[in-house]
């Protein structure tokens, strides 16, 4: 039988981003405000140049012409050239847009987390009291970013402050190294699951993720990085070893716990973690991993932040705020435009032939398509989904180890030139 062809889903992809433009512009023409000045994106047209734009062709370059080296090379010192390059290529690509507006600002607005830091006293308290500060009627409500999710994230921007790191230039550079890393976390746990060599192929295409526009710098990149690491963790765990493999897991479960109190959507990101189980067949490990996900759960419900009353009161500022005048009938399927330009062409064409691959690399990418899929047709994510769902976004790389081989430099640049076109035409909010 022969191999099924890549370009029908690409065209279909394209299709659909032009479709997607041009409604989305004619809803604008009609007074429908959908707060997208250039959708399915968030962003404006700004044609423009950095500093990070040659060091962001370089790193390109690099990874395409070194994919014949990272075939080669020990694996462990491939996933610390893979971090490096991931990290270079995001800040790059951050860079274009110039350190002040490209790294310092995107996390220091009015509207994100580093604004309310300094109303962060007592710890202890903070967690008792968040969901009376939630709804934005009340005086003294949290900002966007912080109100809109659970106090995870918020705790880990207080604690950068705390140690002598505040500001956004140091939250934006710790954003980009966790987020970064996820390339590697996902090489960890595929190299677990379906061995080395599906693992070296899918490197590169995490390294040079088009996403990585959205990764430097918005704090869902750091849940992409959070998430990636506790599947990879819970991989690892699957394989013999007895005591170590259970506490592997079980530290596996600690980051899948967290990450629900990161976002309230990353509860999807359990189906990765799930792929992983029944891939492996390794039902054993759930309960290390099941115990250290209650482990965080008891934690932060002892220190008096209950999620589902987060999370209700979180539906209710949503439905008050600017999703109600955007229209679920155009973002249901505008949305999937958006995270077209996120995973860029070559995750598109590889979900195309995801059958090839090993069950267990298979399952992977298909998870981060069913989480994808329910979050879209939830209605809770109407616009701006090319960054809330980047954690699922970096499982779905994985389909690209389907492409040919002997073609991979070519998709390789054309994830490329994806991250470049949209980062120099375009000004991204994040």
């Amino acid at each position: 039988m022969s191999a099924p062809r890549v370009w029908p889903p690409i065209l279909a992809a394209a299709v659909l981003v032009v479709a997607s433009a041009l409604v989305g512009h004619w809803l604008l023409g009609a007074g429908v405000n959908i707060f997208l000045p250039f959708p399915p994106l968030l962003a404006e047209w700004l044609p423009h140049v950095g500093w990070g734009s040659p060091l962001a062709g370089a790193v390109a370059l690099a990874v395409i012409t070194g994919t014949n080296l990272a075939e080669r090379i020990r694996w462990r010192l491939l996933l610390v050239c893979a971090w490096a390059a991931a990290s270079a290529w995001t800040l790059a690509l951050a860079l274009v847009d110039g350190w002040q507006r490209g790294v310092v600002e995107r996390l220091s607005s009015g509207e994100e987390y580093l604004h309310d830091v300094p109303r962060a006293g007592d710890i202890g308290s903070l967690l008792r009291t968040f969901t009376d500060h939630i709804l934005t009627d009340q005086p003294g409500h949290w900002t966007t970013h912080v109100g809109a999710h659970p106090p995870g994230a918020f705790l880990i921007f207080i604690g950068l402050d705390r140690m002598g790191l505040g500001g956004g230039g140091p939250a934006g550079l710790l954003v980009i190294l966790v987020g970064s890393s996820a390339c590697v976390a996902v090489a960890v746990a595929v190299r677990a699951l379906a061995g080395e060599g599906i693992a070296r192929r899918v490197l590169p295409f995490g390294v040079l993720l088009p996403g990585a526009v959205w990764v430097g710098v918005s704090a869902d990149g750091l849940f992409a990085g959070v998430l990636a690491w506790g599947v990879a963790l819970l991989a690892i765990g699957t394989g013999r070893g007895g005591g170590a493999r259970a506490v592997t897991a079980f530290a596996g479960g600690l980051l899948l716990g967290f990450v629900a109190y990161l976002s309230y959507g990353l509860v999807l990101g359990w189906f990765p973690a799930l792929a992983v189980i029944v891939a492996t067949r390794a039902w054993r490990v759930a309960v290390p991993a099941v115990l250290g996900g209650a482990a965080v759960v008891a934690a932060f419900t002892a220190a008096g932040f209950w999620w589902f009353t987060g999370f209700e009161l979180v539906r209710v500022i949503y439905a008050a705020s600017i999703a109600q005048s955007r229209p679920y009938a155009y973002f249901v399927w505008a949305n999937l435009a958006a995270v077209v330009i996120a995973a860029g062409p070559a995750v598109i064409g590889g979900l195309r032939r995801v059958r090839e691959l090993p069950a267990g690399a298979a399952l992977l990418a298909l998870s981060a398509a069913a989480a994808v899929l329910v979050a879209d047709l939830s209605g809770l994510s109407k616009g701006e989904v090319e960054r809330i769902w980047l954690p699922f976004v970096v499982w779905a790389v994985v389909a690209c180890a389907a492409l040919p081989g002997g073609r991979a430099r070519w998709w390789l640049a054309a994830q490329a030139l994806c991250a470049l076109g949209v980062n120099h035409l375009l000004l991204t909010v994040w």
